[in-house]
């Protein structure tokens, strides 16, 4: 089944460090604690220098969104820039993650993925006018990351997302997407032994 997750419907969480916030777009099992999801999909906004949690056991991967971005110190021998030219890290959930400011403050996307249970690749796609869009994974989810609107259309169904907006979609139908300017993100989560 298809599902619309309007980005007006969520609520931010402020992080306990103070630095930020997150706002969960989706999470399997839904209602799933952090100690117990198999997936999670979120946006953060980070506002201030400091650590990221640790999450064992979890393969992270983050796309930048808004804002110009972020020095990621990974492990203490590792520098990664997260900006418009370099706009994906990925990392470990164990490492240790700490985020300087480039200025003001960044919006990134999240995926989290359980290794012991699933993967994830994450891809952006440049949209204009219409193309066709076939799901790829056991559970895949688009995200409108730029652009003021995308009509999402099978022969069955219409959704129209606006900026930030995001749909888990069916994976066993093909779709247009329409738009007159937009990017997106795109989840495939793979189930392992599924």
């Amino acid at each position: 089944m298809t599902v619309l997750i309007p980005y007006a419907s969520l609520e931010p969480a402020p992080w306990k460090n103070g630095g930020g916030s997150t706002t969960e777009i989706a999470v399997y099992p839904p209602g799933a604690a952090f100690d117990e999801f198999d997936w999670r999909i979120s946006l953060a906004t980070i506002a201030h220098d400091g650590p990221f949690s640790i999450f064992r056991g979890i393969d992270r991967t983050l796309a930048l969104v808004d804002g110009p971005g972020v020095n990621l110190d990974i492990d203490g021998d590792s520098r990664f820039l997260l900006t418009e030219e370099s706009p994906v890290v990925e990392f470990p959930g164990e490492a240790r993650v700490s985020a300087s400011m480039l200025g003001e403050p960044t919006t990134d996307f999240n995926v989290m993925t359980r290794r012991a249970r699933c993967h994830h690749r994450l891809g952006r796609r440049s949209l204009e006018g219409i193309s066709e869009f076939a799901p790829r994974g056991d559970i895949t989810i688009l995200f409108l990351a730029e652009g003021e609107s995308l009509s999402v259309c099978s022969d069955t169904e219409r959704i129209g997302m606006v900026r930030f907006d995001a749909v888990i979609f069916d994976t066993d139908t093909v779709w247009k997407l329409e738009t007159t300017e937009a990017a997106v993100l795109v989840v495939d989560i793979f189930l392992d032994g599924a």
